[in-house]
C-alpha cells in the first residue's frame, strides 16, 4: 500500500512539474510572437497559480504595453516564488526607470547584477538610471562595464560618447562614437546619429576629410537627411571645393520647394563657419528669392560666446541697383538696429573667396558704409 501512495505522489508531482513547464513554455513562445492582448486577456486572472517564470512573462505583456502598474505587480509576484530570478529584477527595475523612481530602480538593477555579474542589460539598465539622475561619472562605469560583457547590447556603445560629450571630453566623446559606429548595426537610428557627431566632431577638429566620409556614407544610407546635406556643404566650403557643394545645394534647393524642409532647415541653411576675433561667424543662405523687392540672400551671423546674434552681414538684392545696371547683390550690415549700405556690388555667380574678404573687411572696419538709416531687420 505505501508502494502504490509513493507511487501515486510522485506520478502527481510529474504531472504538476509537467503542467508548470507547460504553461511557461507556452508563454514563452506567445511572447516570442508578441501575443501581448492574449497573454493578458487568457493568463493574467490566472497568474497567481502559475510558476515564476510563467508569471514573468505575464508580467512582461504588460511590459510591453507600457501597463507599469500592472508589471510591477506581476514581477512581484514573480519574485515572490522565485528570488534567484535576475531577469524579475532587471524589468522591475526598468519599469521604475520609466517611472521616474531611480533610486527604487538602482535597487533592483544591482539585485539581477548580484544574481548574474555576465548581463550586459542589467548594467545597461543601471547606467539609464544614473544618467536620468545626472549622475555622468556613475552612468559613464556601468555603461562601460556593459561594453565589456559577452554579447553587450548596442545601447551603452551609443550612450558612453554622449556622456563624454556632457562632461566636456570631446577627443573622448569622438573615440566613443568611433567605436559605437563599429559595433552597433547599420540598421539602426544609433548608426546615423555615430555618423553625424563624427562628422561634426571631425569637422569642428578641422580635419574636412574624414568628416566628408562620415556624412557622404550617412547621407547614402540616409538620403533624407537633409540636416546631413548643410553640414556636407560646409565641409567642401572649409576646404574650398566649392563646386563639390553645388550638387548638394541643389538638392536642398529642390527638397525646399517640394516642402520637405522643416525646423531649421525651412527658410534657409548654413554653407559655412568661420572664425573671427573669438567670434563665431555663421553664414548662411536664403532659399527664397522675392523678385522686385528688396531682400537678402547670404546672410553672416557674428555670434557671441553664448551663441547669440551680435549683428549681421548680408548680401542685399536691391531692385533699384538692378534697374539701374549695377550687380544683383550689394553688401549690407544691420548692427544696434542700424541698417547700414556699402557701395560694393556683387554678382550673382560670385567667388566666395571675395565675398568673405569684403565681409571680413567690413568686420575690421577696413571699409566705411556710404549710407545709413534706423530700420527694421529684413
Amino acid at each position: 500500500m505505501k508502494k502504490i501512495l509513493l507511487a501515486l505522489i510522485i506520478c502527481l508531482l510529474s504531472f504538476s512539474n509537467y503542467a508548470q513547464e507547460k504553461i511557461t513554455a507556452e508563454l514563452e513562445k506567445a511572447y516570442g510572437e508578441e501575443k501581448y492582448d492574449l497573454i493578458i486577456s487568457e493568463h493574467s486572472e490566472k497568474a497567481s497559480e502559475y510558476p515564476a517564470k510563467a508569471i514573468y512573462y505575464v508580467g512582461m505583456a504588460y511590459y510591453m504595453k507600457a501597463d507599469d502598474n500592472n508589471a510591477l505587480k506581476l514581477m512581484d509576484l514573480s519574485i515572490t516564488k522565485d528570488k534567484t530570478d535576475p531577469d524579475a529584477y532587471f524589468i522591475k527595475g526598468m519599469t521604475l526607470n520609466y517611472m521616474g523612481q531611480f533610486d527604487k530602480a538602482i535597487e533592483y538593477f544591482n539585485k539581477a547584477i548580484e544574481l548574474d555579474i555576465s548581463n550586459s542589460n542589467y548594467f545597461s539598465g543601471l547606467g539609464d538610471s544614473y544618467i536620468s539622475q545626472e549622475k555622468y561619472k556613475k552612468a559613464l562605469s556601468a555603461y562601460i562595464t556593459a561594453t565589456e560583457k559577452n554579447e553587450p547590447i548596442d545601447r551603452p556603445f551609443t550612450m558612453i560618447p554622449q556622456i563624454y560629450a556632457e562632461l566636456n571630453h570631446p577627443d573622448k566623446a569622438l573615440e566613443a562614437f568611433y567605436k559605437s559606429k563599429e559595433t552597433i548595426s547599420k540598421e539602426s537610428d544609433s548608426y546615423i546619429n555615430a555618423l553625424y557627431n563624427i562628422g561634426l566632431y571631425e569637422f569642428l577638429n578641422k580635419d574636412y576629410d574624414k568628416s566628408e566620409i562620415a556624412y557622404k556614407e550617412l547621407i547614402e544610407l540616409a538620403p533624407t537627411d537633409y540636416n546631413s546635406y548643410a553640414k556636407l556643404i560646409q565641409v567642401y566650403y572649409g576646404k574650398k571645393e566649392y563646386e563639390k557643394a553645388k550638387p548638394f545645394k541643389e538638392k536642398l534647393y529642390k527638397a525646399y520647394e517640394q516642402g520637405k524642409l522643416t525646423d531649421n532647415l525651412k527658410s534657409m541653411f548654413c554653407f559655412d563657419q568661420f572664425d573671427w576675433n573669438d567670434k563665431l561667424i555663421l553664414a548662411y543662405e536664403r532659399f527664397a528669392v522675392n523678385e522686385g523687392k528688396l531682400y537678402y540672400k547670404h546672410i553672416f551671423y557674428v555670434t557671441n560666446e553664448k551663441g547669440e546674434t551680435e549683428f549681421t552681414i548680408q548680401t542685399e538684392n536691391s531692385p533699384i541697383s538692378v534697374e539701374l545696371g549695377y550687380e544683383k547683390y550689394i553688401l549690407g550690415m544691420d548692427k544696434n538696429g542700424t541698417h547700414y549700405t556699402f557701395n560694393y556690388g556683387i554678382k550673382e555667380d560670385f567667388d566666395y573667396d571675395y565675398l568673405k574678404k569684403m565681409v571680413s573687411k567690413i568686420l575690421n572696419e577696413e571699409i566705411k558704409a556710404t549710407a545709413s538709416s534706423r530700420k527694421g531687420k529684413n
